[in-house]
């Protein structure tokens, strides 16, 4: 049973995400502020924390900081609509993917497990001689799965879980064009509904920080009606 930490000072959030998260049979565990949730996690670290940002005592950047120190537990972040500033620093001072709020409870939850099974599976090794887990490049764009690392012409580029499964998916196959609903496949689990602006969303907002780094970045073209597809560079 893996223990998940839930840090947040909205108590209601802490109740019903509890609740979705003890009937699906994780442990959890609540704290309304970072710094008694930093004080528990000295004592014994869970197996993953969902963080707000904003808190008292103890924001969730400051206590990611802290873990980071000693900890490489996936950490999910819940922000605000607002806070795409601070979702940019939080992936880079390595937070695994964030949520915003307001949220489906399913969908956090199932993002949760796909950093569970990932972590597992770096932790066992089981990952370690797949196709999908070796180093990828595409002319300009390297990726690396087990590090969660992605570079464009030599300049890192910080992607959410999500952001990178699509990306992956669509750099495998330079030229071939990949439906919405093969990203959905690949982006969520069967469980989770999602409708096509979802997609469309999560491919804005990657073309949006790959030309962070060159705003000529191209390589991902929209076939409307149909798709995307990587064309490499």
């Amino acid at each position: 049973m893996s223990k998940i930490a839930l840090v947040d000072d909205d108590r209601n959030i802490l109740t019903s995400v509890s609740i979705s998260l003890e009937a699906e049979g994780f442990e959890v565990e609540t704290y309304n502020d970072g710094q008694s949730a930093l004080d528990a996690f000295n004592r014994k670290l869970p197996d993953m924390a969902v963080l707000d940002i904003k808190m008292p005592r103890m924001d969730g950047m400051e206590l990611l900081q802290r873990l980071r120190q000693k900890t490489q537990m996936p950490v999910i972040f819940l922000t605000s609509k607002d806070d795409e500033i601070d979702e940019v620093l939080g992936l880079r001072m390595g937070a695994d993917d964030y949520v915003k709020k307001p949220f489906s409870q399913r969908l956090l939850i199932e993002r949760i497990r796909s950093l569970l099974r990932r972590q597992q599976a770096q932790e066992t090794n089981e990952v370690g001689t797949t196709e999908d887990t070796k180093v990828m490049v595409r002319g300009s764009l390297s990726m690396d799965p087990l590090r969660h690392a992605v570079t464009w012409k030599g300049k890192e580029v910080t992607l959410t879980v999500t952001e990178f499964l699509l990306l992956q998916a669509l750099a495998q196959r330079p030229g071939f064009v990949k439906s919405r609903d093969q990203l959905m496949d690949v982006a969520y689990d069967d469980q989770v509904y999602v409708d096509d602006r979802t997609i469309d969303s999560h491919i804005k907002r990657l073309r949006k920080k790959m030309r962070t780094v060159d705003e000529d970045f191209s390589s991902i073209e929209t076939l409307y009606g149909i798709g995307y597809k990587y064309n490499e560079a």
